[in-house]
C-alpha cells in the first residue's frame, strides 16, 4: 500500500466516522426528520461515503462510534470538522442548531456552555475561519 493509498485510506475513514456521528445523533429521537434525511443524503456525497456505505452506517451508525476526545482542543477541533459539514448551506435551516447542540452533548462539551460554544462555532463558520484560528478563538471561551 502506497503512502498516498494510506492517506486516502485513513481520511475516508474519518469522514466515515464524522458521517456516522451525525447520524447517531440525527437519530437520537428514532427516526429521521425529512429535512434531516435530505441533509444526510448531500452530505454523504460530500464526504465520498459510497451507497453500499451510506446504507451500512443507516443501518448500524454505532460501528462508528464518536468517542469523545479528552482533550478540550481535541473537542474544538472534532466541532470543527462537524460544524462545518453541518453548516455546510444552512440546508437544515432552524434545526441545523439543534442538531449541532446535540453533537456538541456528544462530544463532551457541558450542557451549562454548549449553547454558548455551538453559538460562537456558527459565527466562526459562518466567517470561514481556517481550523489554527477557530481553536485559539474556541480556546479562550471553552
Amino acid at each position: 500500500m502506497s503512502f498516498s493509498d494510506l492517506f486516502d485510506s485513513e481520511f475516508k475513514q474519518r469522514n466515515k466516522g464524522h458521517f456516522s456521528a451525525i447520524v447517531r445523533v440525527a437519530l437520537a429521537d428514532g427516526k429521521f426528520a425529512p429535512e434531516e434525511k435530505a441533509f444526510l443524503d448531500k452530505l454523504a456525497l460530500r464526504l465520498e461515503i459510497s451507497p453500499a456505505e451510506y446504507a451500512e452506517i443507516l443501518e448500524n451508525p454505532l460501528k462508528y462510534p464518536i468517542n469523545p476526545p479528552y482533550l478540550q482542543e481535541q473537542r474544538v477541533e472534532r466541532l470543527f470538522d462537524l460544524a462545518r459539514m453541518v453548516h455546510v448551506d444552512h440546508h437544515l435551516g432552524d434545526a441545523q442548531d439543534l442538531l449541532l447542540r446535540k453533537i456538541g452533548l456528544a462530544l463532551g462539551f457541558t450542557p451549562e456552555n454548549v449553547d454558548y460554544i455551538i453559538e460562537k462555532a456558527m459565527i466562526l463558520v459562518d466567517e470561514k475561519v481556517d481550523l489554527d484560528t477557530f481553536v485559539s478563538e474556541m480556546m479562550k471561551h471553552s
